[in-house]
Formats: C-alpha cells, structure tokens, sequence
C-alpha cells in the first residue's frame, strides 16, 4: 500500500495534525516506542510521522590534527551520531526513513519558519532522499486551520527559508568552533587551560553586556542638591519639588533653602489641568511577550516562550515565533470572541470589545509567515500557575488591542514660598478604555490632588535640603537584554532567550 507520509516536527503536533485530517478516527501505531498514526483523509491514504526537533546537524569532517583553526570542513550528519545527549532522535529517524520507502508523496507539516523549514528540507532530502515536497502552512493547531493548510498545500517547500536556514547553521557553525578555538588556543599560550566558548551572537552579546558593566564601573557620581516642601491640602500631605529640579551648585540650593526654611505657608500661584489619550497597546509579537511577562509577572524571556510553545502545541493560542505585531481581518475576529465569550472570565470583555468596530490597534512589525500572537478561542482543560499567567496575559492582550483609548488626567499645582515656585503633580484614569479589558497587566498608578484654587493659601510642614548623586546606568536583565538584542538585529526572536540563557550557564 503506498500512502501520503507527512513528517511534523514533534509528536504533539503529528498527533494534532492526525484528529484533525482524519474522516474518522486515525490509528495510533508505534515503532520502538516512537508513535505514528495512519488515517484516510478524502479517499487518500495518509501516514503522519514525527520527528523530534532537528534531527540532523553540522559536524566537522575530521581530519589529522583535529583541534585546529580555522576550519571550514562541515557535513550534515544525524546529530544522533555525534551528540550522546541527542541519541533518542535515532529511533525517529530510522523510522522516518523506513516509511519513506512506501511514501508516493510527502508533506511537510513542521512549524513554518526558518528553522521548521530547515528541520524539514533536511529530514526530505537526507533521510527520505527527496529533493521538494508539498508544504502545510498555518499559525494555529485548531482542525480548520491544518484541514485548509493541507487540502490548499504549498506546492513547493520555502526553498527560500530553507535556503535561509541552511546558511544561518552553517555560519554559526564557522564563527563558532573558529572564534571558540581561537580562545581557547590564547587561553593556553597564556599558560592555563579553559574550554571558551563564542558565536556569532554569543559574542557580541556579551560585548554588549561587558560594554554596560564597563559603564558602570567606569561611571563617576556627580553630586546635586534638590529642594522639597511638604505641604498640607485639603488634608492631604502632597510633596512639593523646586521647578528647578537638580540645582548642580550647592551654594545655589542653600540660599534658596535658606530663604525659604522657616516659612509656613505656601501660596498657589497656578492649577493646570491637561488629558492625553493612550491608545491601546499592539498586538503581541515574539519579544514584547517575553518583555511584558517579565515585566509583569515575572518570567523569565525564556520560560514565557516554552510555556507559550506549549499553549500552542495544545491549539490554545497561535504561533508564538512570529515577529509580527498584526492581526489580519482573515482570521475572523467575530468568530474568535465569540469562542472565548464561552470561557466565563472572558465573557463580559467579549461583550465590551464587540460592541466596537474591531479593528486592532496593528503595530509596524511584520511577519511574513505568521500573524501577531493571538489565542484561538480553544477552551483550555488544566493548566499550572505558569500556563495560566501566561495565557491569560495573551488572551487580555488580544483583547486590549481593540479597545478604546484611555483618558489620563493630569493636574499640575504650583506653589510660590516667597515667590521660588515648586511644583507637584498626579496623574489618574477619567476613563479606562482599554485598560479594563487589559486588567491586572496595567501597570499605572493613579495618584490624585487636592481641589485648590488658585490664591489659596497652604500650610508647610516642612521644607528640606536633599543631597544626591547621579547613578550609573542600570545593568541589563533578561528582558531589557533581549530588546537590545533585537534592536541590533543580532540573534532570531526564537534564539535570544536562550543565548542569554547560555551566557548565563558559562558564566
């Protein structure tokens, strides 16, 4: 019997792909443990395989004198050959290898990206010993999506990405045994011995994180002196600051201090009123998610992209490797609300983001092969503390960006003490707009003034001289890290977190 065989990336998504192609119900099969499924889809045979991430890799074709640089000596090979720790990909390729014989046709149905795309054009060519094959595209692992992506297949792999991602490889693989051995060479001659490790990236991320400490070490306090009254109003304690801010001569700030020290009272030389708008945030791309969970719930680049990766390989939310800050009109926005009004906690939100004209506050990032992150409306089962942070963070962030404007007002008061003005200001919410849709993410305080007039006359609690310094830069953290990083295009969204990360493991 000869078959369609379609090669996914891992066995989460070879099963997903297998409910939803399936007329009925496919067969789960297994081969030394490692599961395939069989299923008619429209009359045609289809056997569904997976593989386990990147099962081939760059090695260096070994020759005498091996630890020598540079060297440009690569082939592909099974990265089960040469790396102990990924010794269990064995079994899915040989299986893989064993159903290609009776293959008529292949798909390839892995993640569509630059390293998907690599994953796949390697397993087709040196395990199936093809050359092209069809392509399945989609962003969500819901039954509609991958039916359409592969009733409506590519007719071609992205040869483009392939292409892309076979070059990537293989440049890192160049910059990073050379640069690594170059190290570790110098280190010796120096008389000690110490495997090194740099990257194309790695490198110039650590430049960059050493550049800051070098900064920091190198930076030099200037000294400042600020003066602040505190003031009772409308029996409310609010703390007045000289219009002046940093007074960088001492002598200047103890005339003043000394002129006004022992006053008691204050008078309110002017109130100022003014409103801005805040439009609702963009849609999600790979590093604002990782940057606002950080931000706001503390975690870490690297485990808000796993815990999102498995939210999507559940069919809960989209893609989370995109670059892209839209959301097309396709994906049907109605019909997405009307899937998450049936979770309870999102029913009332639903209600307010459908009574606007849905159009998503897009950003300028693009992606050329997935939307903005957005949740599929799949009612999740069970999900820890992680999972539920995370993907409540994206379903009120896919919200938000239809919401309104908030309106924020801010009231200026300034105060004459014997004619040296002082200032102090509070900003509040008159109208949450989209904030009420984003929730427990909104981190805005609100802080409101006294109702004075202008005229009005304040008792003074007390009026102090502050000296100060000036502070270094802030060291980068994990978020602040990876932004840097893609603001100088160094690294991919799917692989910033986890240089970080190495940097941190080799100290």
């Amino acid at each position: 019997m000869t078959y369609i065989l379609i090669i996914t990336e891992k066995p989460s998504s070879a099963q997903k792909i297998a409910v939803a192609l399936a007329d009925g119900d496919p067969v789960k099969k297994s081969d030394n443990t490692v599961p395939y499924y069989t299923l008619s889809h429209n009359k045609q045979q289809i056997v569904i395989v997976p593989a386990v991430g990147h099962l081939y890799g760059l090695r260096e074709i070994k020759t005498k004198g091996s630890f020598k640089y540079p060297t440009f000596s690569t082939e592909w090979a099974p990265i089960a050959d040469f790396k102990k720790e990924a010794s269990y990909g064995k079994k899915y390729l040989n299986l893989i290898k064993k159903l290609a014989k009776d293959a008529k046709s292949f798909y390839i149905g892995t993640d569509y990206d630059i390293e998907g795309e690599t994953l796949g054009y390697n397993i087709l060519r040196f395990a199936c010993g093809k050359e092209d094959a069809k392509r399945m595209k989609y962003s969500t692992l819901t039954v509609k999506e991958l039916r359409d992506s592969f009733d409506h297949a590519m007719p071609h792999i992205d040869f483009g990405q392939a292409n892309a991602g076979v070059t990537r490889h293989t440049l890192d693989w160049y910059y990073g045994i050379n640069l690594s051995r170059a190290l570790t060479t110098a280190i010796k001659t120096a008389g000690t011995f110490k495997i090194l490790s740099s990257g194309r990236v790695q490198g110039p991320a650590l430049k960059i994180i050493v550049d800051r400490e070098n900064e920091i070490k190198a930076f030099k306090p200037v000294p400042f002196w600020q003066i602040s009254s505190d003031v009772l109003a409308q029996k409310k304690e609010v703390l007045f600051w000289h219009t002046t801010d940093k007074f960088w001569e001492e002598k200047e700030a103890k005339k003043i201090f000394d002129k006004i020290k022992s006053e008691k009272k204050g008078k309110v030389i002017k109130v100022e009123k003014s409103q801005n708008k805040q439009t609702p945030p963009h849609p999600f791309d790979l590093t604002t998610l990782q940057t606002e969970a950080y931000a706001t719930i503390g975690i870490s680049p690297k485990n808000a992209l796993a815990v999102a990766q498995g939210l999507y390989l559940r069919g809960l939310i989209s893609y989370p490797r995109t670059s892209s800050q839209q959301l097309p009109e396709s994906l049907g926005f109605k019909g997405l609300l009307a899937k998450l009004s049936k979770q309870d906690r999102y029913k009332p939100l639903c209600a307010i983001v459908l009574k606007g004209p849905l159009k998503p506050n897009n950003g300028k990032k693009t992606d050329p092969a997935h939307p903005a992150i957005f949740p599929t409306g799949v009612i999740p089962k069970k999900m820890d503390e992680r999972e539920t942070k995370i993907y409540d963070l994206i379903v009120r962030r896919f919200l938000s960006t239809f919401g309104e404007p908030a309106i924020r007002e801010t009231l200026a008061i300034t105060l004459g003490i014997k004619q040296e003005p002082f200032e102090a200001r509070g900003t509040r919410t008159i109208e949450p707009g989209w904030h009420a849709l984003y929730g427990p993410f909104v981190k805005l305080e609100d802080e409101d003034m006294p109702a004075v007039k202008e005229g009005e006359e304040l008792p003074i609690k007390k009026t102090e001289l502050l000296a100060k310094e000036t502070q270094p830069p802030k060291r980068y953290n994990d978020a602040s890290i990876i932004k840097e990083l893609e603001k100088r295009n160094l690294g991919t969204k799917a692989t910033r977190a986890q240089i970080v990360e190495t940097l941190r493991q080799r100290n």
